[in-house]
Parts: structure tokens; sequence; C-alpha cells
């Protein structure tokens, strides 16, 4: 009797989630830290700018993060969904999703700060 575990394993189910890692992770810390750099942007804002800034900068940042940690989450669902055949195409999809999230991250931070 033919083991059928081993008859449906996907071979190189590894590569989308190892591809997705290398440009996921890189991309991630580049987003947080400019995200994090960007309040000197308004280092020599006047009062009112100032008040503006850091009021939308609050409600930004963790935008961002939330953005990051969902890339995060679907890095990690690309690595942990089983090794078979019937998942290969999920896994693309959650490996494809997790570096295309970062930058859409970054752009709802972007847009939600009021930038002097």
């Amino acid at each position: 009797m033919p083991n059928t575990t081993l008859a449906e394993r996907a071979p190189g189910a590894w590569i989308a989630p190892l591809i997705s890692t290398l440009v996921t992770l890189p991309a991630s810390f580049v987003a947080y830290l400019i995200g994090g750099l960007s309040p000197m942007a308004c280092d020599s804002c006047g009062d009112a700018q100032a008040d503006a800034f850091d009021a939308s900068y609050g409600v930004a940042f963790p935008v961002l993060l939330g953005g990051l940690a969902v890339a995060l989450v679907l890095l990690f669902v690309s690595w942990a969904l089983p090794w078979e055949r019937r998942h290969r195409d999920r896994r693309a999809i959650f490996a494809l999703a997790a570096p295309l999230m970062v930058p859409f991250a970054y752009v709802a931070f972007a847009a939600l700060v009021d930038w002097p």
C-alpha cells in the first residue's frame, strides 16, 4: 500500500513563501523605519502645523503598524499551510499578498498624515 501522504506533498512548495519572506521582511523594515522617522519632517513647523501633524501622525502610525502586522500574518500563513498539492494555490496567494500589503500600508499611512 503506497503512502498517500508522500504522494500528496507538493514539490517546491517552499519557493513562494521563501521569495515572499525575502521581499516582505526588508520592505516591512524600510516602511517601519520611514514611518518612524517621519516626525522629523515637522521639526521646523510652527505650532499650528505641528499640532495638526502630531494629531494625524497619532492615527496614521498605528495604521502603518497594523498593515505591517497583517503582512506578517499573511507571510506566516503562507508558511503554515500544509505542504500538500491542494494548498498550492492558497499558499501562492498568501505569499503574493504579504509583500503587496506593505506598500498598501505605507500609502494608507502617508495619506492619513497631514504633511507640512
